[in-house]
């Protein structure tokens, strides 16, 4: 197919990508044809598929407002993808016009969009890096310009520790994010699990997506709780995506609270 002017060369725009074909769930315009036939072709096992994503953009909306009512200004989404309507830069701002964000992904096409949107934003910026390095992520020049490790920071993974395997150690590598942060530093996680009602249709899923795109590893409630190491959740604590949110901040797409598929949860740094 014809490549957008915007595509970095390399990219292989007829391999459908983690970061695009989550974008095709949003409703988004930053996905190629592969990623749409993908979508299409997981939809099939899995109709609820979209509903996921927007359950995770909207915990993600309401995870960020909550941290910055708890007077938290710096952000660090990893595993960020393509920039979307509902991004950390936006909700964070409306909050606190002083907000920084720094976004991290693995995925070049993502960067490149993150880049565009960005552009000579003074407050907000994005590297590309693969979460599984976090020394080299938080010794990153643009980091440093932007977050104050002697100050609270939020931590996002959100939708993104499933594409950890075990054998690369989630844990071990939240461990390593987590301890330059200082004490009242949030971790704000979604993960997605098989737990529930319909798992055939979950592994089902699972398997075009590592035929696909890229391998999952869905963790059953005990091992997603287990991510949030020493960090303390918060209330409502670790809860099917959907239900972690005040009813006050429902957002323009009805998600049904009783939508399983993904847990979620803050954790606090005691």
């Amino acid at each position: 197919m014809e490549r957008p002017d915007w595509v970095p060369r390399g990219i292989d725009v007829d391999q459908p990508s983690i970061a695009r074909v989550y974008d095709c769930y949003l409703g988004g315009f930053h996905n190629f044809a592969a990623d749409r036939a993908l979508v299409a072709e997981i939809r099939k096992v899995l109709p609820a598929a979209p509903l996921f994503a927007r359950a995770n953009r909207t915990f993600l909306t309401s995870a960020v407002r909550y941290c910055v009512q708890a007077g938290i200004t710096q952000f660090v989404d990893l595993g960020s993808g393509i920039p979307t309507v509902g991004n950390v830069h936006e909700v964070a701002r409306k909050a606190d016009p002083r907000a920084r964000v720094v976004y991290v992904d693995s995925d070049p096409v993502a960067v490149a969009h993150s880049e565009a949107i960005l552009g000579e934003d003074e407050q907000a910026t994005v590297i590309h890096a693969d979460l599984r390095e976090p020394k080299r992520i938080q010794e990153d020049p643009a980091v440093h310009r932007l977050i104050d490790f002697d100050r609270p920071v939020a931590l996002l993974m959100v939708a993104v520790l499933h594409f950890i395997p075990d054998s690369d150690d989630p844990a071990g590598i939240i461990g390593e994010f987590a301890a330059p942060l200082v004490p009242g530093s949030y971790l704000i996680i979604s993960h997605g699990t098989d737990d529930g009602p319909v798992s055939a249709q979950f592994t089902n899923a699972t398997n075009m997506y590592r035929q696909g795109v890229a391998a999952v590893t869905m963790r059953p409630r005990d091992e997603v709780a287990a991510l949030f190491g020493d960090f303390e959740l918060v209330p409502p604590g670790l809860t099917w995506v959907a239900q972690w949110r005040p009813a006050s901040e429902a957002e323009d797409v009805a998600v049904p609270e009783t939508l399983f598929g993904a847990y979620a949860g803050v954790g606090r740094k005691r």
